[in-house]
Order: C-alpha cells, then structure tokens, then sequence
C-alpha cells in the first residue's frame, strides 16, 4: 500500500497530477480542494494517499490533509459511493462543511453536488453521521505554499476547468454555466474552485 508520496510536482490537470519521486512519475487523481492547494510545478509536495486495486487498473488518489483522505475511505464504504463520487464530494465542498451537512441533515446542500440525488444524500447523513466525532476538533493544515503557476490564456484556462467539472459528472451545459461571468484573471484551478462555490450555494 502507498500511503504518502513526497517530491517534484511535475504537472497539473484538473483532476490529475503528476508527482516525480526519485525519478519515477506517480499519476494521481485529486480533489479540486487539493488541487488549488497545491504550489507550482517544479514545487517539492507532499500528499497522503490512497491505492484502489481493480482488475484491469490500480488507480493512485492524493490528498492534501490525511482528514481528507480519511473521509475519502469513509466516503468509498457507503452503499452506492465509489471513488468518482467521492472525489466530487470533495470537491464540491470542504471536509468541515460536509461534515455539517451531515450532521444538520441538509439533504439540500448535498444534493447539489454531482452524482448525489436525494436518496444518495439521505444514505450519506444515515451512514456517515456516527463516524465524525474524532475529527470535528481536527486541525486542517493545508499544504503549505500557495498555487502561483502562470496563468494559461483565458480560453485555454476556461476550457481546461470546463473538462474538470464534466469530469467531476457535471453536463457539459452545467459546467458552462457554472463557470459563466467568472474572472479573467482566475487560473484553472480558481475557475473550478469558484464554480463549485457558486453551485453549492446554490
């Protein structure tokens, strides 16, 4: 099992990364909490892990914080929640936000996120409300360092964030409505973490 991976962010995708550890090139899939967490390419990082073993893949997932990837395993262990829909859970809101969710039963706020219909978020707040108490008090250190890549084009940074959220299962007119009337100073990783906001209040 990989655990943690520390060395050169070699790139960034939305939702993928590329980490370089010794010379040899980790593919991770992160949340876009994560993502915007993360400093530059060329920048040494750190991320806790997570290892899913399929028959035809193994598939690599990095965290930020070891709370996020500790909901991340609470997240997968829900009847009917697999690592994509984890991974727009995630990226849909912080670790302490969903927990409050949960805990004030806001089926609303949930099902506002990709993939969580109504059933799905009343399965959440049923199976996920006894596993919070240990990390309500939980220090969420960031990792440190802000993102301070070079911007791309505008275009180019509107349909790089576009590709992420379709890819988090939002409809290609969802996404283009969820990023419309943004900035044009906002990086990849700023649209999409805008866009999300924007959803999520609603």
């Amino acid at each position: 099992m990989i655990g943690r991976l520390r060395g050169t962010l070699l790139d960034k995708q939305p939702p993928w990364l590329v980490i370089d550890v010794a010379g040899v090139g980790y593919e991770l899939e992160a949340s876009m909490n994560t993502l915007v967490a993360l400093p530059a390419p060329g920048e040494v990082v750190q991320l806790y892990t997570h290892l899913a073993v399929r028959e035809d893949a193994h598939l690599l997932y990095g965290f930020a914080r070891e709370q996020e990837r500790s909901l991340f395993r609470a997240l997968i262990k829900v009847n009917g929640v697999g690592p994509k829909l984890a991974l727009a859970i995630l990226s849909g809101m912080e670790e302490e936000q969903f927990i409050r969710c949960v805990m004030d039963d806001d089926i609303k706020a949930l099902t506002r996120l990709p993939g969580v219909g109504k059933k799905t978020a009343e399965r959440l707040i049923i199976e996920m409300r006894d596993r919070f108490p240990q990390w309500t008090r939980a220090t969420l250190d960031g990792i440190p360092g802000q993102a301070t890549s070079t911007r791309p084009t505008e275009a180019n940074a509107m349909v790089d964030a576009e590709a992420a959220l379709v890819s988090l299962g939002y409809k290609p007119t969802e996404a283009s409505r969820m990023l419309s009337g943004l900035g044009d100073e906002l990086s990849t990783e700023a649209l999409i973490k805008a866009a999300l906001a924007r959803k999520l209040a609603g």
